[in-house]
């Protein structure tokens, strides 16, 4: 299955999983396929920037400033997923530390979210040199919440 394929897939997923948390009681396995699907999304987004800054692929202004659009949308969504009974549903690489200091959780994805902009601004700019610094902190945050509160 092709990126594109994946990442219709996943964001379809969030969504309907999204509008099933809305209407339903939150049940930790659906609280988990929703983060994850809206994660996948960002991985998918974030590689074919990643790719394009390290010249794996051919640089192209309108699709990074299309992923970084993307990234930014979705980097909103996957919080929802980490209510308090999800830590109880199957076993995931998300650590207890999540609940336990969730200010320091939400700080961390606060900090991400700020660095998109930046992001935005500089694919549409149409420089790869721009891309390259702009994709560094996001990249960076992304790190320090998952040294944090992931069990690679």
């Amino acid at each position: 299955m092709n990126h594109v394929a994946k990442l219709a897939c996943g964001l379809a997923l969030a969504g309907t999983v999204a509008a099933t948390l809305q209407a339903q009681e939150m049940r930790p396995d659906r609280a988990i396929k929703f983060r994850q699907g809206v994660m996948y999304a960002m991985n998918v987004n974030i590689g074919v920037l990643s790719r394009m800054a390290k010249g794996e692929i051919p640089y192209d202004k309108d699709a990074a400033a299309l992923r970084a659009k993307n990234l930014t949308e979705l980097a909103r969504m996957p919080w929802e997923g980490f209510v308090p009974v999800s830590h109880e549903g199957p076993r995931t690489k998300a650590k207890p530390e999540i609940w336990q200091d969730k200010a320091k959780f939400d700080k961390l994805a606060e900090a991400m979210q700020a660095e998109l902009p930046g992001l935005v601004a500089a694919t549409q700019s149409g420089e790869l040199s721009r891309l390259k610094s702009a994709l560094t902190p996001v990249a960076d945050a992304c790190t320090k919440c998952h040294d944090a509160f992931v069990n690679e």
